[in-house]
């Protein structure tokens, strides 16, 4: 096995990192994990076209309720093995305080509360809903 995994670049974006690094499996994922902000890159919520370099810090959290701190000690052009990507960073796992979850379910609460009951276009049975209510709701008819 080779030691340095593939040649060093000066900055990487941190969805293809995230991907090489097999910190997500596909680089979809790892977009989507930054457009939900739940990626850092130095205590500054990423976008997944940000630029990384060797030596920032990350912060990825997980669905439950478990952050993962790590470092960027190498970039990587390309896909690698598994035992080569672990190479990639050094890793910090820590739990989240009994407060930071309860604050965290309080979030997640109001967020769908908030969020529209429907996406895109109506059903067939919505739209005869609202058809329906259209012509009750009409005065001129």
């Amino acid at each position: 096995m080779e030691s340095n995994p593939v040649p060093i670049m000066a900055t990487q974006r941190l969805d293809k990192w995230l991907k090489i690094a097999r910190l997500f499996k596909t680089r979809s994922q790892a977009t989507e994990a930054c457009d939900e902000r739940r990626v850092k890159v130095n205590g500054q919520v990423a976008k997944p076209a940000k630029e990384i370099r060797i030596g920032d810090t990350l912060t990825i959290r997980h669905h439950g309720g478990t952050y993962i701190e790590l470092e960027v000690v190498q970039l990587c052009s390309k896909s690698i093995a598994a035992a080569l990507a672990r190479q990639l960073y050094t890793l910090h796992v820590r739990e989240t305080t009994p407060e930071e979850q309860e604050l965290m379910k309080l979030f997640s609460e109001a967020v769908k509360r908030v969020r529209p009951a429907y996406k895109g276009r109506p059903t067939k049975k919505e739209r005869r809903r609202l058809e329906q209510h259209r012509r009750d709701s009409n005065p001129w008819r």
